[in-house]
């Protein structure tokens, strides 16, 4: 199947940084299934050619190479609405969006992006219902996974007790500075951390030599008006955090955010809503054992206790970890049991190969149902 790939390929559209994670999977598992792929790259040709140039570029590209499928990831508005309908309604092109931020992201983004696309693929079980009340029924219901190839298991011995590689939004740092007050020995990395960033190939080599690979799942974002995203999001914007009381201005980086809460030291009142993260699957994919925060219909995916971990508080955490680094041989067997799960049901091969089937589109692997809002 001739696929064009619209979506940034750097990470968070800054080729110093490498690689996007939805180069490494996405990208990538569609070629490993046998696809021809044509990558568009609409934040670097945004900036070669504009945002009208760019558009008129892509609706170009579709006419004359007649793509089966145009595969799109939007977080802003980079593309033109008026482009992909035009796309999705009178070319033979079947077009499909994955939303990465439906939890916090539907008001904003989905609710308005949806009509334009042939399909829709959200990771968010609570917003089926919100999509249903708004009469939308090219709705798929998948999930984040495992590029199986890239994510895998390594002959390294162990090397940490407990791990954690992400940025140091919300409560995070207090919980860090929780385990280490508990006089558990916690390694961090990732933009924010004293670690500072690993590449892709470091980070698989912590999940393999880790005991316990931490994963927090509260959303980057509650959606507030001073945490959305900039329009663009590729790229350090200064602009003002408008909304939030004593708001400030900051570096906005893709996903990431900064808010100033007056009074509040940074920290915010209302909980941030949980969702599953693309760790959850990455982790148990290089047989390391997990140990994440709770999320919304996570057991439909692992059996919690058996295949990986969960806590619910900080106190849950300190408890929990200092049972499985007491108890090598359970910790063990659940994270096997986790990697043969992940092999089985949660690789990004897997995914694609529900969907492209469900939109009647053909595929290189043998496929399991997923759930759709289809009329």
């Amino acid at each position: 199947m001739r696929i064009l790939y619209v979506v940034h390929k750097y990470d968070y559209g800054q080729s110093e940084r490498g690689f996007c994670y939805e180069h490494h999977n996405f990208y990538q598992s569609l070629i490993d299934m046998g696809h021809e792929v044509e990558y568009f790259d609409f934040p670097t040709l945004a900036d070669e050619l504009g945002r009208g140039g760019m558009n008129r570029r892509l609706l170009e590209l579709v006419r004359s190479e007649k793509p089966e499928l145009m595969f799109t990831v939007v977080w802003g508005d980079q593309l033109d609405r008026a482009t992909v309908r035009e796309i999705s309604q009178n070319t033979d092109t079947v077009t499909v969006n994955w939303y990465c931020d439906d939890h916090w992201r539907f008001e904003s983004l989905s609710r308005h992006w949806t009509p334009c696309f042939n399909w829709v693929v959200t990771t968010a079980q609570n917003a089926l219902p919100k999509y249903e009340q708004a009469g939308y029924r090219n709705v798929i219901k998948s999930q984040w996974a495992c590029s199986h190839r890239l994510y895998r298991k390594l002959d390294l011995p162990l090397k940490y007790d407990v791990t954690f590689v992400g940025l140091p939004h919300g409560a995070r740092r207090a919980t860090v500075r929780v385990l280490r007050d508990a006089g558990i020995d916690v390694r961090t990395w990732g933009v924010g951390w004293e670690g500072g960033r690993l590449s892709q190939n470091q980070m698989i080599e912590v999940f393999n030599q880790s005991r316990v690979n931490l994963n927090f799942s509260e959303a980057s974002s509650d959606g507030s008006p001073g945490s959305r995203l900039n329009a663009w999001g590729h790229r350090y914007l200064e602009r003002p955090l408008l909304g939030v009381p004593g708001g400030w201005r900051v570096a906005s980086m893709g996903r990431s955010f900064a808010a100033k809460v007056a009074g509040g030291g940074g920290r915010r009142a209302n909980a941030m809503p949980r969702q599953i993260k693309g760790r959850t699957f990455e982790v148990p994919g290089c047989g390391g054992f997990l140990m994440t925060g709770d999320a919304d219909n996570l057991s439909d995916y692992y059996r919690i206790g058996e295949q990986l971990a969960v806590f619910d508080s900080d106190v849950d955490l300190v408890e929990k970890i200092r049972h499985h680094l007491g108890h090598e041989e359970e910790r063990a067997a659940i994270a096997r049991a986790g990697h043969q799960r992940t092999l089985q049901e949660h690789t990004y091969e897997r995914r694609f190969s529900e969907i492209f089937e469900t939109i009647g589109l053909p595929d290189r692997v043998p496929a399991a149902g997923c759930r759709v809002m289809a009329a």
